[in-house]
């Protein structure tokens, strides 16, 4: 049996997302064994150590995170674009070229 914990797999799929790519909530989830946890996802992101790309974690429309994250959306968007990653007139991200999928 896995030994590891679910908040222990979020911050491992969050670790191996590629600069200039993003992940959903329901993604991370799904892939940390737990399809219905996307808000749990949030909640470990809260708590997850410095230096995580959690920025590259987006809503599965392509929003960004809310405005108590990440210190609000310009912060998270600013971070993305610093990668290569496009954001559609109305403020989001292209997920057809962006979300990443293994």
């Amino acid at each position: 049996m896995d030994s590891e914990s679910f908040y222990q797999r979020v911050c491992r799929i969050v670790s191996e997302i590629p600069a200039g790519r993003v992940m959903t909530y329901g993604q991370v989830a799904f892939y940390a064994g737990k399809p219905r946890a996307a808000r749990l996802v949030g909640h470990a992101l809260h708590a997850a150590p410095p230096g995580l790309p959690c920025h590259r974690v987006v809503r599965r429309s392509g929003e960004l995170a809310p405005e108590h994250v990440f210190g609000g959306p310009e912060s998270q968007r600013a971070l993305l674009e610093r990668e290569g990653v496009a954001f559609l007139p109305g403020g989001r991200i292209d997920m057809e070229k962006h979300l990443w999928r293994d």
